[in-house]
């Protein structure tokens, strides 16, 4: 079904560079970048490098209901490389919830595709499958891959406007209502989001990309184009991973700002390791965590492989936990994701109790936002990414919108919850207006 090639390259940076130029052709990409000389951590649970995925030979597009389903006959039929993403939205395939605030962006709510062209990174090795298909154009699309510039480094716009949906005193008035349920024990954490948006801007989603990738060089760093719209990401987190009949999940929940000071630094990453809110926080995530996993778990296999271990990025450090399982060779691996689904971190503690909470509380929809992006092999295997630390963009309505956001315990205080808010959105505010 596929060919398959080796291709050795002298310098994975500069092919990466011109590969992503290239891809600008067609309407639906997927560019995932581990980004593995910043994230030597991260590099044990890695695959590949990179991953770039274009032009669909076929897709699924649908709204929440019944997606999961309609994905696990996709999956099922297809069977082959298939790249995508999963909206939070679909919480309310999984539940009985709804999704009623304002959409800026107006992402469909699941969207794969199977690829013509696949280019798998290791190394100084680039694997080309091209369906069979395509396969007489590998040769004609290195030799174009080669000769593409790197985009240059223009303004990316005219001066951006960022406009809050939440302003700080009304953000304060959530928190303590937030806070009431808590007190209450209608919940005992909740992930609580704010949005940051621009309209009438137009951006070069490329270039804004690569700005965004090299301030921050994330573990989890995603380019999606999907016809109009864009995600442009420099996440950290990893949702789900399965490898053979092993799944994975990497929570994060306590955020520290870094240092130029290399001794400060290091006391800022201590003061987080030993940060009892932070913690506290974290390990209600995994008790979470391990109960999804459970759901498809064989009997006994749940672990917790690290417990809020840092992990050391460019912008910030992350108290970061790794939960693992075994699960029966025969579970599908749609419903693995479906049992797990949203990810406890962008949720909280009842996770049902905590949704409608946020829902309630929230101004925007979440959409793609604290979603998932990602692939599945033809073997069943898959990995997903959190989409947080991300700019979102549809060009046909010339709509920019980032999301952050903090979890919401007994012990949160609503000026440190928003001042952390602003740690997370440094990275793409910066790109923004600059």
């Amino acid at each position: 079904m596929r060919t398959t090639l080796h291709h050795k390259i002298k310098s994975p940076k500069t092919f990466k560079s011109q590969l992503l130029v290239w891809a600008q052709q067609f309407e639906d990409v997927v560019w995932l970048d581990s980004n593995p000389a910043s994230n030597k951590d991260a590099q044990n649970y890695t695959n590949y490098d990179a991953v770039l995925a274009v032009h669909a030979f076929t897709s699924i597009q649908t709204d929440f209901y019944n997606g999961f389903e309609k994905l696990k006959e996709y999956q099922t039929s297809v069977n082959d490389w298939i790249f995508g993403y999963l909206t939070y939205d679909l919480k309310n395939d999984v539940e009985d919830l709804g999704s009623n605030n304002f959409d800026g962006l107006e992402f469909p709510d699941l969207y794969f595709f199977q690829p013509k062209k696949l280019f798998l990174f290791k190394d100084n090795e680039v694997e080309i499958q091209y369906l069979n298909c395509v396969d007489d154009e590998i040769k004609d699309d290195l030799k174009a891959i080669c000769h593409c510039e790197n985009e240059g480094r223009g303004n990316l716009s005219n001066a951006i406007k960022i406009k809050l949906r939440i302003h700080k005193d009304e953000y304060f008035e959530k928190i303590d209502k937030m806070l009431a349920h808590i007190h209450r024990g209608d919940i005992y954490e909740a992930n609580f989001c704010q949005e940051f948006y621009a309209e009438n801007t137009v951006i070069n989603p490329l270039e804004t990309y690569n700005k965004l990738n090299t301030i921050s060089n994330p573990p989890f760093a995603t380019f999606l184009k999907c016809d109009d719209k864009y995600l442009l990401s420099a996440s950290p987190e990893r949702y789900l991973k399965k490898k053979g009949n092993t799944i994975i999940s990497q929570p994060i929940k306590g955020t520290a700002k870094r240092s130029d000071i290399i001794e400060e630094d290091e006391q800022l990453k201590n003061d987080l390791l030993s940060d009892e809110k932070e913690r506290s926080e974290n390990i209600m995530i995994v008790d979470l965590v391990r109960n999804d996993l459970s759901k498809t778990a064989l009997k006994g296999s749940v672990k917790v492989e690290e417990l809020c271990k840092i992990y050391t990025f460019d912008q910030v450090h992350q108290m970061i936990s790794t939960i693992s399982s075994k699960v029966d060779k025969n579970t599908h691996p749609v419903n693995i994701i479906k049992s797990t689904f949203p990810m406890g971190s962008m949720t909280g503690a009842p996770k049902i109790s905590a949704m409608k909470i946020i829902e309630a509380l929230e101004e925007t929809k979440r959409g793609l936002y604290s979603g998932a992006v990602g692939y599945f092999t033809p073997t069943g295997d898959f990995d997903f990414n959190v989409v947080i630390r991300s700019i979102l963009y549809n060009k046909t309505k010339k709509y920019i919108s980032y999301s952050v956001g903090g979890a919401i315990t007994a012990k949160s205080n609503s000026l440190k919850e928003y001042e952390e808010c602003l740690v997370k959105a440094k990275a793409m505010r910066t790109v923004l207006e600059h």
